[in-house]
């Protein structure tokens, strides 16, 4: 395979780190990867490593204060901040590679910045793979703690807050190992000002999935503790799309492409990837 990497600005200028991985022969396929919270675009190499081969090319960015990109960790200004930058990634893409079927795969966050791109931006698309989607709030958030978030946000937004419970990214003790030891993961508390973006992207989207009318795959682990797997149901049931498939893993944790039996997870993503390509 080829890889590449490099640098694009957002629309605030701020250098964006991207990567991508080519297969020698000719590209039946894009898989654009948003990551999720925390973590960057490096952590997808089984995708990489099965699909590439296959003829699909893997495109990935680190978002706003992620990874080799620019930004403060933990914190963005705004939630549309994100969507925006992977709209300028994506028009890059589609101008790399003309006229070619590109699927849309987020994960956790990646999976919240991918159901808001969808709905605020018409880009044509030949489907979207949602992997553990933070599309629900987690069952502990009270109103209160809504009330407090939104007054921190906006008197000390880079207040650091909460921390994540990386333990749980995988039931495979070398991903979580791996995990702890990457320089490029950010293990610090998020900031205010971000979780209450989360917050209110969540409850915007929530409203809005029936707007999302592209074929859709939802991958979701049974035991997933860092996000609330209710809400593959609750986006499964939402998105308008007539051609849709939810698929849980009872017993897998919140990374289902780092999983030990990640094989499973991806022969199904190939499966559906096999039905719904089609050349242009």
């Amino acid at each position: 395979m080829i890889k590449k990497e490099g640098f694009f600005k957002d629309k605030n200028k701020a250098n964006i780190f991207y990567q991508c991985w080519l297969p020698k022969t000719d590209t039946r396929a894009i898989l654009l990867v948003s990551h999720g919270l925390a973590e960057h675009s490096g952590r997808y190499m089984n995708i990489v490593n099965k699909f590439v081969p296959l003829g699909f090319a893997v495109y990935a960015l680190d978002h706003i204060g992620h990874g080799k990109s620019d930004g403060i960790r933990g914190y963005v200004e705004h939630f549309g901040d994100y969507t925006s930058t992977l709209k300028i990634y994506l028009d890059k893409v589609m101008h790399w590679q003309k006229d070619k079927p590109i699927f849309l795969v987020g994960h956790s966050m990646g999976g919240l910045i991918s159901a808001e791109f969808l709905i605020t931006y018409k880009t044509i698309l030949s489907g979207v793979v949602f992997s553990a989607p933070s599309i629900k709030a987690p069952k502990k958030t009270s109103l209160a703690l809504v009330i407090v978030g939104k007054v921190l946000s906006k008197l000390l937004p880079k207040i650091r807050l909460i921390k994540l419970t990386s333990s749980s990214v995988s039931s495979d003790q070398e991903v979580v190992s791996n995990y702890f030891e990457d320089q490029l993961v950010y293990s610090g508390r998020t900031t205010a000002r971000l979780a209450y973006e989360i917050y209110l992207s969540i409850k915007v989207i929530v409203n809005s999935l029936h707007n999302i009318n592209l074929p859709v795959l939802i991958l979701q682990g049974g035991q997933d503790k860092l996000v609330n797997p209710e809400g593959a149901k609750l986006l499964f049931d939402g998105v308008g799309s007539s051609d849709k498939l939810l698929k849980t893993y009872d017993a897998m944790y919140h990374e289902v492409f780092n999983e030990p039996d990640h094989d499973r997870v991806l022969n199904d993503l190939h499966a559906w990837l096999e039905c719904h390509v089609t050349e242009k």
